[in-house]
């Protein structure tokens, strides 16, 4: 027997719908490069959202048809977030820090017929444009001169009329957005979203026991909008009517913090090298900046060091969120936030938990398997290979072979990151498959190893990773970044972490370098550190023997 409820699609119409009837007057505030601010409301940008839609049916987009978008953070591409959806096609963004070569194969991939570009990147777009058949490239300009044979995106709007919009109908489980993964392990793989799985995870963001985003906020995506969808900040503040300030991610730090304080900003979220490098700027500038209105920082790409949680939450009064999550989960899939029990414990055990992802938002599941393939217990110590499922989870890549390799039988995604949960269901995360320590038949967790050095006070960034070695297959060698105006020897680094890892677990050298390599979403590049490192020679005595 099915019940008698209605059936309302959850699409990204509805989210229009809601914001231009409830919060026209509500604004949004973007920012160009130079610095000026530009300011309009949700009810001129959803007019202008479905111009651009009628404008895409009149250039032949037809409903399924990816159209690409290769551009920063502004107002415009957050019309480009609703009005190609609006119109049936499916949003394509582009990362525009990617090599040429990955971006044609991206763009070949999705089958990309139509390209919305900002006027600065058209130098990027001309060393991949003729490997990739688009049919039109149109150009976010502000004087209206674009190069021959592309078209003008403010003139293309300026021919139509919004009032001549009629919404096409559209399944929740069609395609809204197609958003590809970095490619640091392979070719980058390609993960379609459905209109419900957006529109439900901007729901799963407004719970109070998640980030708890309300109309009251002013939210300042620091994710970039080409990465998964800016974390959907975009839409779930569309959803409730929060203000927006849409800027550059790659910001100075002086500059990041007034705008914060100019804009009032509420809730931002971003990779945590960001905030552990503006924590490091705050705390050298003491008297210099405040953050007045901030309550709320998210962050994802690392786990957050003691350090920083500390930091902010006793200096400024801002809650450091955790969470932990992926392309192919849209992106939120685990939270930190303390429930009541665990909230009441004394501070320092608050930031034990803190540290970690933490536990399932409402409709993930997660679940884990050894290298036989068996379930593992949920005791907090053994580690295995995280399963997640859900309504907003990828169940497969599109257009890809993969797709039977990363999916189980029963339908759970394999994440590849190697976890423990325990009996309350917190994960700590502790490290990508491929970046474990197989150290004498035992793993070691690059990841806790690297949280444990960034909480020592002279060190800014610190990464882990595995060198071959003769008796013991592999062994750690950790890799640091020194905070500017701090020393601190190899001997004192060892000493800090000794009281935390058992012996055979301490790297075995520590090397000290300028800066460590970043993938383009901001995650440490080991990929990279491994090939620097490739011939490295250990020291002579090596500390896991000392240990056995």
């Amino acid at each position: 027997m099915d019940g008698l409820t209605m059936n309302y699609q959850l699409t990204l119409l509805a989210l229009m719908r809601r914001a231009e009837t409830l919060f026209g007057h509500k604004e949004i505030v973007s920012y160009t490069p130079s610095g000026e601010r530009f300011s309009y409301t949700y009810g001129e940008m959803i007019r202008r959202a479905k111009k651009l839609a009628i404008a895409l049916r009149s250039l032949g987009v037809q409903p399924g048809e990816r159209v690409a978008v290769l551009a920063w953070n502004h107002y415009r591409p957050l019309e480009a977030f609703f009005g190609i959806p609006a119109c049936g096609a499916v949003l394509h963004t582009l990362n525009l820090r990617l090599h040429p070569s990955d971006l044609a194969y991206i763009v070949d991939h999705a089958s990309d017929s139509v390209l919305l570009v900002d006027s600065a990147l058209l130098r990027l777009l001309e060393q991949f444009r003729d490997r990739v058949n688009l049919r039109n490239v149109i150009v976010f300009s502000d004087d209206g001169a674009v190069p021959d044979g592309m078209l003008d995106y403010e003139a293309l709007l300026a021919r139509h009329d919004e009032r001549d919009y009629a919404e096409p109908a559209i399944d929740e489980w069609q395609a809204a957005a197609l958003c590809y993964t970095s490619g640091t392990t392979g070719r980058p793989k390609g993960v379609l979203y459905a209109h419900r799985a957006l529109a439900l995870q901007c729901l799963a963001w407004t719970m109070a026991d998640t980030f708890g985003i309300r109309e009251a906020e002013v939210m300042l995506p620091l994710a970039p909008m080409f990465h998964i969808n800016a974390w959907e900040m975009p839409y779930t503040a569309t959803l409730v009517g929060a203000k927006q300030v849409l800027v550059r991610p790659q910001l100075d730090f002086p500059t990041l913090l007034c705008l914060l304080e100019r804009e009032r900003v509420t809730f931002t979220a971003g990779i945590t090298t960001i905030w552990l490098g503006l924590l490091d700027y705050l705390e050298r500038n003491p008297e210099a900046y405040q953050l007045t209105h901030l309550r709320a920082i998210a962050i994802g790409g690392a786990a957050a060091p003691r350090s920083m949680i500390r930091g902010y939450a006793e200096r400024y009064g801002v809650e450091i969120l955790t969470s932990w999550g992926m392309t192919e989960t849209a992106p939120m899939a685990t939270i930190s936030t303390l429930p009541g029990d665990l909230a009441h414990l004394p501070r320092e055990e608050q930031y034990d938990w803190r540290t970690r992802p933490g536990y399932a938002v409402p409709f993930v599941e997660l679940r884990t398997r050894d290298a036989d393939g068996a379930l593992v217990a949920w005791d907090g110590q053994t580690m295995g290979e995280l399963e997640v499922r859900g309504p907003w989870v990828a169940s497969g890549y599109y257009n890809s072979p993969e797709s039977a390799d990363r999916v189980t039988e029963d339908g759970w995604l394999r994440t590849g990151d190697i976890v423990t949960i325990d009996e309350r269901g917190w994960i700590d995360l502790k490290d990508r498959s491929k970046d474990l320590v197989k150290s004498g038949g035992e793993w070691i967790s690059s990841v806790a190893l690297e949280n444990a050095l960034m909480d020592h006070p002279a060190i800014l960034e610190a990464a882990v990773i595995a060198i071959p070695h003769p008796s013991w297959l592999e062994r750690p060698l950790a890799v640091v970044v020194l905070r500017e105006g701090y020393t601190v020897s190899e001997e004192q680094l060892l000493a800090h972490l000794a009281p935390r890892f058992a012996k055979w677990w301490l790297p075995d050298a520590i090397e000290f370098v300028e800066q460590i390599p970043h993938t383009p979403t901001g995650k440490f590049l080991k990929r990279a550190l491994r090939d620097q490192f490739r011939d490295y020679t250990w020291p002579t005595t090596q500390r896991v023997e000392r240990a056995t």
